[in-house]
């Protein structure tokens, strides 16, 4: 087993305190909003080996069979399948869309011939892979998934009386199928379509009335407005009438397909992910925004935001199986006495969110983990067990 050393990620979305807080880190006040154990090539955590500090994808490239094992490799080639993050978002998210793995490969081989450098910032692929996600609440966690049915988006517009919400209005009703989502989703963001900056304040501005004379629905305007003052006059702020709202409290999680549109709002997670950093933006961000890429990638067909829910096993241990091969999530909360057996196997990432923990594999290999101390578990260690008092999460391969 090798201690890992973690890459942090200062977007300007991120709390200056939540994530430096659980990894023990000073709080300078700049924002910090990932923190990354994981093995992609653009920011890999360090493994603290005997020869010091390796990078993880470069240490997993000296013997894959050994760190990732023979049903890994078989699978997913000489790369660790996911990626592990904390998260935690101050400020809304840009609105945004993960491709396929057909999609993420063509669009990596195109970029590549055209010569775009990975790093440049109008590249929308810096990888060849997927990117389906799992996020793990750690405190309230406020979100937006997947399209409304096209009926319940028009009837939050229908007492808004300004000319944004009757265009958009027209256009849900005179196709309530999926495709006429996609429509009004396609002209609030198309440059040669959507709303100025004027009509977008109306809109907010009429949100906000509502929402101050019973609105019927107050999550929604609020969710308008809470957009709007970080993206003040992006249309983006009034796709959120076209979507799912969720809501994750600490210990529920969500899993975002490959397709689906979504931004996180607000609030501290795990996330674990297809180890990618795919994404494509449609608005709500400073970042580069390539709407007609999105659309190619986008699922219009409405549907409710899959939450999974996690089957108990070892009385101590909740296990997040999303619907993907790449990666599980498990949860093991420890209390002083036996050691607990730790399930998974393969390649397997631990973070200690809480207390101090002892994790001793079958072979041999042992690490003590502290609030925030995480590790990298290789294949050929075998299952693992855990003692003391304290959170675990781990992320590995089903």
């Amino acid at each position: 087993m090798y201690r890992l050393s973690h890459v942090l990620q200062q977007y300007a979305w991120g709390s200056p305190t939540a994530i430096p807080e659980l990894l023990g880190l000073p709080v300078d006040g700049s924002p910090v909003a990932e923190a990354w154990f994981g093995a992609h090539p653009s920011s890999p955590a360090h493994a603290h080996t005997a020869q010091g500090a390796v990078p993880l994808d470069e240490l997993i490239a000296q013997d894959p069979e050994r760190h990732l094992g023979t049903g890994v490799t078989q699978r997913f080639g000489d790369h660790l399948p996911y990626l592990l993050k904390v998260i935690s978002a101050q400020a809304p998210l840009s609105l945004q869309v993960h491709p396929s793995p057909e999609r993420a490969r063509a669009g990596f081989v195109r970029e590549e011939a055209a010569g775009i450098p990975v790093g440049a910032p109008h590249r929308n692929y810096r990888d060849r892979n997927h990117k389906p996600e799992l996020v793990y609440a750690l405190t309230q966690f406020e979100a937006m998934v997947g399209f409304r049915a096209p009926r319940r988006a028009a009837e939050l517009l229908t007492d808004l009386d300004t000319p944004l919400a009757v265009e958009l209005t027209s256009l849900l009703m005179a196709d309530s199928t999926s495709a006429g989502v996609r429509t009004a989703f396609e002209w609030l963001l198309d440059p040669r379509t959507r709303p100025g900056q004027t009509e977008v304040a109306q809109f907010v501005e009429a949100c906000t009335r509502r929402l101050a004379s019973g609105s019927p629905s107050p999550r929604t305007d609020r969710t308008v407005m809470q957009l709007a003052a970080a993206y003040p006059g992006d249309a983006g702020a009034v796709t959120s009438v076209l979507l799912n709202p969720v809501t994750l409290q600490p210990g529920e999680a969500l899993f975002v397909p490959a397709g689906a549109v979504h931004a996180y709002l607000q609030g501290t997670g795990i996330e674990v992910m297809a180890n990618s950093d795919n994404v494509l933006r449609a608005g709500l961000t400073a970042k580069h925004v390539d709407l007609p890429e999105l659309l190619a990638n986008l699922d219009c067909v409405a549907a409710p935001p899959i939450r999974i829910a996690p089957e108990h096993v070892f009385t101590s241990t909740e296990i997040f199986y999303a619907p993907v091969d790449d990666f599980e999530l498990s949860v093991t909360r420890l209390q002083e006495g036996a050691p607990t057996r730790v399930p998974g196997r393969g390649p397997r990432v631990l973070l200690c969110l809480s207390g101090a923990v002892d994790v001793v594999a079958d072979g041999d290999g042992t690490v003590h983990l502290t609030q925030g101390q995480a590790a990298f578990v290789p294949s050929a260690e075998g299952p693992i067990t855990a003692s003391g008092q304290g959170v675990l999460v781990q992320a590995d391969v089903p």
